[in-house]
């Protein structure tokens, strides 16, 4: 029997999002704040992060400064207010894996997500895939 190690991913702030992650196989950690996350830290073993870049806790991406500070090697997405140049700008200096507009559609959120985390998604090649002719 072969047993297939899950990425475990902390989505902070997420919220509703989280349930169009289902579908993936990770194991997903949902916290609503900032602070819950940083603690979690200490006795989960955690993958890579996805995160609102502004967060009640931790406004103007100060969770994600943090991590990366701290982590660099480590996969992250923010997740910014759609049109806000400043948010894409802020959080691609940082390093992050991707920006996600909040107000894309779930199968592009998952796509996202998947790439980044290197996933194959049966769902989302069904979608994109090429007929051979």
């Amino acid at each position: 029997m072969i047993i297939v190690a899950k990425t475990t991913v902390l989505a902070v702030g997420v919220g509703d999002r989280s349930a169009e992650l289902a579908e993936l196989p990770i194991r997903l950690i949902n916290l609503a704040h900032a602070s819950e996350a940083i603690r979690s830290f200490k006795t989960k073993d955690i993958d890579s992060v996805i995160s609102y870049w502004h967060l009640d806790d931790m406004p103007d991406g100060e969770f994600l400064k943090r991590l990366r500070a701290i982590r660099p090697q480590m996969q992250t997405i923010a997740i910014i207010e759609s049109g806000n140049p400043d948010q894409e700008i802020a959080a691609r200096s940082l390093g992050v894996a991707a920006v996600i507009p909040e107000d894309c559609s779930e199968e592009y959120f998952r796509m996202i997500v998947a790439d980044v985390l290197r996933i194959r998604v049966p769902s989302v090649e069904r979608l994109y895939a090429v007929k051979e002719v």
